[in-house]
């Protein structure tokens, strides 16, 4: 609103008649009626934005093995050789696993294998997808799988048996040749661009386009050819790229020097590569931006996302948890990285000591749930963006040694706000073609680009 109506309103100077008053109405912020009406839509509103608690757990991160053919710089995982031992699962450790998974009360259960490489163990992922898809003749879950990898060991057996078991592949691709190869080099090669272009063509053969996902990670090297990296999401016909900053984790917070960045930094080039991407879509290409479109949809929508890194409270163990090769839990995929470290805070137990119950409803979980929720952390409670931000105690934990953190130096905090105003300052624009691509986007619409552009 603008100043003097503002003013004009705390002051009960407003009338219940003008076109400011109203506005407010409609959107439950004022009443000049019964409050009781207004209360129960606020009420219905709120449970609609925490809707993600009615579930639970749904998404189970497992890891295989820790051993790993990449080389890459800013490694969050401290991997492991591909020769090492001791840091495999057995299969009484994935059995537990499962059998562990489908305690959730959740009726939405994605298994998502991790890694290490996990297909340099495959007979611990063929046994573990197999023995959860013979659990759910009996349980009846909705049931999706997910093997990350670097795609260089993929083969035509291996793309069959994700064929015939509806298995989809996450892949990572940090850009252009160069780039690529020097974020992400293979022990025995430099030159891992041309495998993975190679293998990603034959996941496609197999798989369909829709089978196959890719995720970038900014280094300091990828600063300032963001452009190109887009250019090259396009070039190999993917539809979407999730513009990522490094976690401050294992290798990448060890060489901070050599592959770490400014958070001032990273934001310069996010809402510069924004901007690149809106221009691509108003020229009518469908692209997303995925990091943009959960917030938007957060803003302009009445519901949650399923990104454990923008909850309410926070979504570690209770939206997202990893169990590792040895039967470790940790409460996410950064606590593990944690681990990795030397440091088990946010190690919830192992499966071959405590059972569900006694990992899920811990003290231990229901102190960090209890502390991470954005309505009553210091700052966070009287911030505009609260309700379209989260909790990540993980990472204040890591950057400043504590789980509450302090909003005054947190880098998280800073990003998001910085991403969250400058998408609220296209909206406030009120540019239909701009609001078409966003709606787009939030539905996964690709043909309301075509009235966008139409329009244009």
């Amino acid at each position: 609103m603008p100043e003097s109506d503002f003013d004009r309103l705390i002051n009960y100077q407003i009338s219940p008649k003008e076109n400011a008053f109203l506005d407010l109405k409609a959107k439950q912020i004022v009443t000049d009626t019964d409050p009781a009406p207004v209360i129960d839509m606020l009420s219905v509103k709120y449970r609609t934005k925490k809707s993600f608690l009615d579930h639970f757990t749904s998404l189970h991160m497992v890891v295989p093995t820790l051993r790993c053919n990449s080389n890459c710089r800013y490694c969050q995982v401290s991997r492991k050789d591909p020769e090492a031992s001791g840091c495999d699962m057995n299969k009484k450790t994935a059995k537990k696993i499962v059998d562990l998974i489908f305690c959730s009360p959740s009726a939405f259960i994605k298994i998502e294998i991790q890694g290490g490489e996990a297909l340099l163990n495959f007979e611990m992922v063929k046994y573990i997808f197999e023995y959860a898809e013979w659990l759910n003749i009996f349980k009846k879950k909705h049931l999706e799988f997910v093997v990350c990898t670097n795609l260089t060991l993929i083969n035509r057996n291996i793309l069959k048996y994700f064929k015939e078991h509806h298995i989809y592949v996450s892949t990572s691709l940090d850009g252009y040749k160069d780039l690529h190869n020097k974020n992400r080099p293979l022990q025995n090669t430099d030159n891992s661009y041309d495998v993975f272009q190679s293998n990603l063509a034959l996941c496609r053969e197999h798989l369909g386009n829709d089978g196959v996902s890719a995720l970038m990670t900014t280094s300091k090297s990828s600063l300032g050819h963001f452009r190109e990296i887009i250019d090259e999401y396009i070039k190999h016909g993917f539809s979407s790229i999730f513009l990522r900053s490094l976690n401050p984790f294992g290798f990448a917070k060890q060489y901070r020097d050599d592959v770490g960045y400014g958070v001032d930094e990273f934001l310069e080039n996010y809402i510069e590569a924004l901007d690149y991407i809106l221009e691509i879509n108003l020229n009518g290409r469908y692209f997303v931006e995925l990091s943009a479109t959960l917030f938007l949809r957060r803003i302009l929508t009445p519901f949650s996302t399923g990104f454990v890194d923008l909850q309410s409270p926070a979504g570690t163990a209770i939206n997202g948890v990893i169990y590792n090769y040895d039967g470790n839990v940790y409460v996410s995929d950064e606590a593990r990285m944690l681990a990795s470290m030397g440091d088990n805070k946010f190690l919830m137990g192992n499966v071959h000591k405590k059972s569900y119950r006694e990992l899920f409803d811990s003290d231990f979980l229901h102190t960090l749930i209890g502390t991470s929720c954005v309505e009553f952390l210091p700052d966070c409670c009287d911030c505009a963006f609260q309700s379209y931000c989260g909790a990540d105690p993980v990472r204040n934990y890591s950057e400043q040694g504590d789980i509450v953190g302090d909003r005054t130096t947190s880098e998280f905090c800073k990003k998001n706000k910085t991403i969250i105003s400058h998408l609220l300052k296209l909206i406030r624009k009120n540019d239909e073609h701009i609001n078409k691509v966003f709606w787009a986007w939030i539905n996964r619409q690709p043909e309301l680009l075509k009235v966008a552009q139409k329009q244009l």
